[in-house]
């Protein structure tokens, strides 16, 4: 991770956390629950905070920070390691028609990787952009939560329900939101 991916404590910060190889794991709602219940007890029992977030098919965005004492980096790579098993369990136990292939990625993928047992479900990294800016963080919130717009998913962004934007709406998500004005 370079430089200007390093979280510091303290501050807000742009990410992404995406599947390997880009797999299209989150089209199956068993899934996406998996991962936004991950989110909210990361949110209730780590001192996550989540200001926007939008989950795609293979990808995860979110601004998010940590709560004073608490620490960005380690809220995420406990998050990545919980969800790796926990989809990776739910995926070999259902009636997953792509399920060797996935199996099969994701043993090639941790194969590669040295502090990988079996399975990698995550690209390293969290591509971490420091929010330094109002105008970053408005283009930011404008990307996100247009992006299942962009994939033509839905057609307003506050009608996917995977989203922070139901909130920016005015209405009730998934998940408890930090409003930015």
């Amino acid at each position: 991770m370079g430089i200007k991916n390093k979280i510091q404590e303290g501050y807000l910060y742009y990410l992404t956390l995406t599947v390997v190889d880009w797999i299209d794991v989150f089209t199956r709602p068993v899934y996406k629950h998996l991962l936004v219940d991950a989110l909210r007890y990361c949110q209730q029992e780590k001192g996550l905070e989540v200001y926007a977030w939008c989950l795609m098919t293979n990808h995860l965005h979110l601004i998010a920070s940590a709560k004073e004492g608490q620490n960005l980096s380690h809220i995420l790579r406990d998050f990545k390691k919980f969800t790796s098993k926990a989809l990776i369990k739910a995926i070999q136990e259902k009636n997953e028609r792509r399920k060797e292939r996935w199996l099969s990625r994701f043993t090639f993928r941790g194969a590669q990787d040295p502090k990988i047992m079996q399975y990698k479900f995550w690209q390293e990294g969290n591509e971490a952009k420091e929010i330094h800016s109002n105008a970053f963080l408005d283009q930011k919130l404008e990307y996100i939560h247009q992006n299942p717009v962009r994939a033509e998913i839905v057609s307003e962004p506050e009608h996917y329900l995977y989203s922070s934007a139901r909130d920016y709406a005015g209405e009730q998500g998934l998940l408890e939101i930090i409003l930015v004005q």
